[in-house]
């Protein structure tokens, strides 16, 4: 699937890379696709594929590209630590911000129709969770962020129509946290949470030791009704 990469300014530092996919019909709503710690590698450009089938216009920030461009990391172990050690050296706020500033890249793109959406894996689940309380998208999905439960202050701050998926199995967020946000959540029309029975990661495909068949394919269809719903293509 060709991409094209669209340098996005964010401060003194120079310009992120925003990876671009474009449908075959040329344009479609717009969907930011933020990665997990893996970097924008086979697993995210994979579910860009799925999006861009769907007829969305796909736009991947590297997170990473202050301090490791590029990166692509393996979805075995060795990966996973290296990964874990990147992602260590993020500082959230300048992430949130420059995900932020990918978003408004990418409304700006000719092929994209009205207000983007928003959608990230883990790392990317809790930055969508932030470009949604700062950037007014027309939706936003959020796979297991991490970091989403000890950010239940922003609640009031996201406006747009939010899927949240999590697995209750999922050694790095605990059921406590899923609870908090639920609580948080409760009574709220715009806000919808799904808990699969698997755990952290369940959609990664490329990963033998996340990947959860069954728990992917029922979220991914819960996703795509969603979206069908408050972004349709």
């Amino acid at each position: 699937m060709a991409s094209r990469s669209v340098p996005v300014p964010c401060d003194d530092a120079g310009s992120m890379p925003l990876h671009v996919w474009v449908p075959e019909g040329g344009s479609g709503p717009g969907i930011l696709l933020i990665q997990e710690i893996f970097g924008v590698g086979p697993y995210i450009r994979s579910v860009a594929q799925r999006l861009v089938d769907a007829g969305y216009v796909v736009g991947a920030p590297e997170v990473f590209w202050r301090f490791a461009p590029g990166w692509e990391a393996s979805h075995d172990q060795a990966g996973l630590e290296a990964s874990v050690a990147k992602a260590g050296e993020l500082n959230p706020a300048t992430a949130a911000t420059d995900c932020a500033r990918a978003f408004a890249a990418l409304e700006e793109l000719d092929e994209v129709v009205g207000t983007p959406g928003v959608m990230g894996f883990c790392l990317g689940g809790t930055l969508a969770w932030s470009v949604a309380a700062g950037a007014q998208p027309a939706a936003c999905v959020s796979y297991y962020g991490s970091g989403v439960p000890q950010m239940l202050d922003q609640v009031d701050n996201v406006d747009c129509p939010t899927l949240f998926h999590f697995g209750n199995a999922d050694a790095y967020i605990p059921n406590e946290g899923i609870d908090a946000l639920n609580a948080a959540i409760d009574g709220r029309d715009n806000f919808v949470l799904n808990v699969e029975n698997a755990g952290h990661a369940f959609d990664n495909h490329e990963s033998e030791m996340f990947y959860d068949e069954s728990a992917a394919n029922a979220a991914w269809a819960k996703t795509m009704a969603f979206l069908g719903t408050h972004l349709p293509a």
